[in-house]
């Protein structure tokens, strides 16, 4: 019997970098070498400390259901640190704690977008934001963000883009796939934008403890947004957690039952034992994920540096996450030739930055989540593909 999908099932659209990485393990798995910069994941393991609190909660029982928005002790926790952290104060009714922070973002586009309904969302972006919005009907209207802006918001198109009809305004910082970072001047347009259109407000802030230089700074400094805004963070990569799955939401107390009502009909619960984990990591030691960063830092400065080292690339200093974002059209091939090539023949995966949406074409994204030594021979390889593609 042929498969017959539901016609949604065309709107919905995919993650490229788990595409890319199965193509380099089969790759690796007949001998060939891949130095593996696509994956957008910490090579750290897991603090210990997170780990110790974790196997002890199993140990002491913590394996069976939970409320659905997420443990008391951890949903109070989350809060304590939180509050601490942005420098706003927020209260444990305002969580929602799920199995990873995608889950936020399906669920706030789910219950605030209508069908027709337009959600302004960065582009080049991560590409789950336009997947969503389209599979349920949605209008997805995105929003450039260009290098010659340092891939912030340019404020008189975030204006032009937005009208009655605006029901959310998505914004990333620091974003994935380029590492900008959204300055304050740059989160006030946004609230401006989002007050004048009664619209809401998602801030994907899972990389806010990534960041080099200065401080993160969030929409919920902002008088007047926390009404109207919904943060979504995790652990998964400020504390090399990718595995356990494990995010959360911070919203308007009137809003979290109704997410709390699409957890209970997705997932019933976060893990139990994750989420007691996951306290550990907000309010135990910091030093683990501490050097995690210092060394992202100094992977970031040898890939930049490097990168721009080789004729016919540029590429600008992220700002904050782990990924450089890199322009090839000087070479005179396409990003997407450019990353396949790159993969097969000389053993780079990489992503082609349509990837993250059209206005990402003629660039590439390189995680450097990686080691040092793995990422001089990626530069070593990159470096003699555009040589090649120099003298063909």
């Amino acid at each position: 019997m042929a498969v017959q999908l539901a016609k949604r099932m065309q709107r919905l659209g995919t993650e490229t970098a788990f595409e890319v990485l199965a193509r380099a393990k089969a790759l690796e798995a007949k001998g060939r070498s891949v130095v593996h910069l696509e994956i957008g994941e910490p090579d750290f393991d897991t603090p210990r400390n997170i780990v110790d609190a974790g196997v002890k909660a199993l140990q002491e029982g913590a394996t069976h259901y939970g409320p659905s928005a997420g443990l008391p002790q951890a949903r109070e926790a989350f809060a304590e640190h939180f509050s601490r952290d942005r420098g706003v104060q927020v209260t444990p009714e305002q969580f929602v704690i799920t199995p990873g922070a995608k889950p936020i973002l399906y669920f706030v586009i789910t219950a605030l977008v209508d069908e027709g309904a337009e959600v302004v969302y960065p582009n080049p972006g991560f590409p789950i934001y336009e997947s969503v919005i389209d599979f349920v009907g949605g209008k997805a209207v995105p929003l450039p963000l260009r290098e010659e802006n340092d891939f912030r918001i340019d404020h008189d198109e975030l204006r032009s883009l937005t009208n009655s009809n605006t029901r959310l305004i998505i914004i990333n910082s620091p974003g994935n796939p380029t590492g900008g970072v959204l300055t304050m001047e740059d989160l006030e347009v946004v609230a401006e934008v989002a007050k004048k259109n009664d619209a809401w407000v998602l801030a994907d802030e899972i990389y806010s403890h990534i960041v080099y230089e200065g401080e993160h700074r969030s929409i919920l400094e902002i008088d007047g947004m926390a009404e109207r805004t919904i943060v979504l963070d995790g652990h998964s990569k400020t504390y090399a957690m990718t595995g356990w799955r494990l995010g959360y939401g911070v919203m308007p107390q009137d809003l979290a039952p109704a997410i709390a009502r699409l957890m209970t009909n997705v997932n019933s619960c976060t893990a139990s034992f994750t989420q007691l984990a996951g306290v550990e990591a907000l309010l135990g030691d910091q030093s683990g994920a501490e050097a995690m960063v210092k060394e992202f830092q100094i992977r970031r400065d040898l890939l930049v540096d490097a990168l721009n080292d080789i004729p016919g690339l540029r590429c600008k200093k992220p700002g904050g996450a782990f990924y450089v974002f890199p322009n090839v059209e000087e070479t005179g091939a396409k990003a997407e030739d450019f990353a396949r090539t790159l993969l097969d023949e000389y053993g780079v995966a990489s992503l082609a930055g349509t990837s993250f949406g059209r206005f990402g074409a003629g660039y590439l994204r390189f995680s450097y989540a990686n080691s040092q030594d793995n990422l001089r021979e990626a530069v070593t390889r990159i470096r003699r593909y555009v040589d090649d593609l120099a003298r063909a």
